[in-house]
């Protein structure tokens, strides 16, 4: 049956042009979606660095040169004035070393994790691309098929419309057919002119990704039996979802940052203890009183403890926050799990009914023809009129059209299965890719 069909499907379609994969590598290199997630995956990477350093030594270096004029008047008996100009100079060094920061420790493990989810997070949107490319592909090649389905409906129906009209010429015919046929024929006009508005809007929606206008698409092969998941059992599936769903180690990242978060709130009533070192040299000359000449150099190192004993509230408040929080996030990854085990499920029955869908269109198309041959026989002998074949006739595109539709569902839902299972790569798109006609 489907070797059959595919052939009468598309064996009149081009095959030359791009193909998927040509078009995916496009959106790969133009889409502004994936390239601000490749930014923020950028920007992510640098959270663990940052949160680091505030685990390791700071040091800094100042330095001073200032120059004075002096001048004061003591009201003593004898009084005492001076006055003078002088310059002073000082160069210090300091460094910091942290030795308890608790707060800083786990905002260290916070970025690392931070810097785990954008690897989740790039990989769903490369998913996401996947499905928008063969969605918007195969939109391309659905709108596409469908002018070419309206222009051969119109050319059939221009064929009975002429019939019609030399029947009616030799009376053989009423002016009803001829009406009817007509009425079939400015209907198909204006369906034409609707698909070819089609073809344009999904034609735009493509260039939105791939920043230009795309040549032919190839088509689908001959060569093309739907088959059911492998393995075909919903719970095998559902399992996967809840493991490896994207969204879903997202949503577990999100949770353990935020279940973090609490912990290094809380740590804002613990103690911090640094060790601390500076190194400062000092000296001044001019005239005061008399000429002089001044060096200083003076040496330090020890410990820094701070014992926070009361801020206002601040740190309770941030820690009532951060557990809103953590309660937000752990809904968020319920939510991501339903909505994994959703999708796993519609994915999963969506493959198995487009094969089923394929199958029984499939079968509706040729039945469809074999009605139109026996209408137009019966048309010949007088058993049948003109709008009998013109009704069966547009069952036969509408089926093609059912048909087109299917497959092209049947496709997209295998990717969308495999993206609720957290699996879709490039190799599955070249593997859909290889099933276009050569």
């Amino acid at each position: 049956m489907l070797a059959f069909a595919i052939p009468f499907l598309f064996a009149a379609l081009p095959a030359a042009g791009e193909d998927l994969m040509d078009i995916y590598r496009e959106a790969q290199r133009n889409d502004p979606v994936l390239a601000s997630a490749r930014a923020s995956w950028l920007a992510t990477q640098e959270r663990a660095p940052q949160a680091k350093s505030a685990l390791l030594p700071n040091v800094s270096l100042s330095a001073t040169a200032n120059a004075n004029d002096l001048y004061s008047n003591s009201r003593s008996s004898p009084p005492v004035i001076s006055s003078g100009n002088y310059q002073d100079y000082g160069l210090t060094i300091s460094a910091a070393q942290p030795i308890y920061r608790y707060q800083n420790v786990v905002a260290y493990d916070q970025a690392k994790r931070a810097v785990e989810q954008a690897d989740f997070t790039l990989a769903s949107a490369q998913q996401d691309l996947i499905i928008r490319v063969t969605v918007v592909y195969f939109d391309v090649l659905l709108a596409q098929f469908n002018v070419e389905l309206a222009v051969a409906q119109k050319a059939a129906v221009s064929e009975q419309l002429a019939q019609a009209k030399r029947n009616f010429e030799v009376g053989v015919a009423t002016i009803t057919d001829t009406n009817e046929a007509q009425a079939n024929y400015d209907q198909i006009v204006a369906q034409e002119i609707s698909a070819r508005n089609d073809l344009d809007n999904r034609l735009a929606a493509l260039r939105a990704i791939i920043g230009r206008a795309p040549r032919d698409l190839k088509r689908l092969g001959a060569n093309f039996d739907p088959t059911p998941p492998e393995p075909n059992s919903l719970d095998a599936w559902l399992d996967r979802a809840l493991k490896e769903n994207l969204s879903v180690r997202i949503a577990q990242y999100s949770f353990d940052i935020a279940t973090l978060e609490v912990d290094r709130q809380r740590a804002g009533h613990l103690p911090t203890l640094d060790l601390v070192g500076s190194l400062r040299a000092g000296s001044a000359n001019g005239s005061l009183s008399a000429d002089y000449d001044f060096h200083s150099r003076n040496a330090a190192i020890g410990l820094a403890l701070n014992l926070p004993i009361y801020q206002g509230g601040y740190v309770t408040s941030k820690i009532r926050e951060a557990v809103a929080l953590q309660d937000a996030a752990r809904d968020a990854l319920d939510l991501a799990r339903r909505n994994a085990l959703f999708n796993a499920q519609v994915g999963y029955t969506g493959v198995n009914s487009s094969v089923a869908s394929v199958r029984a269109v499939a079968q509706a198309v040729q039945s469809s023809e074999v009605a139109l041959q026996s209408n137009k026989l019966g048309q010949e002998v007088g058993v049948r009129t003109n709008l009998d074949v013109l009704n069966v006739q547009q069952t036969v595109f509408t089926q093609r059209r059912n048909l087109a539709q299917a497959y092209f569902n049947y496709l997209i839902n295998q990717l969308r299965l495999r993206a609720a299972v957290g699996t879709l790569n490039e190799q599955d798109l070249e593997a859909l890719n290889r099933r276009l006609a050569n």
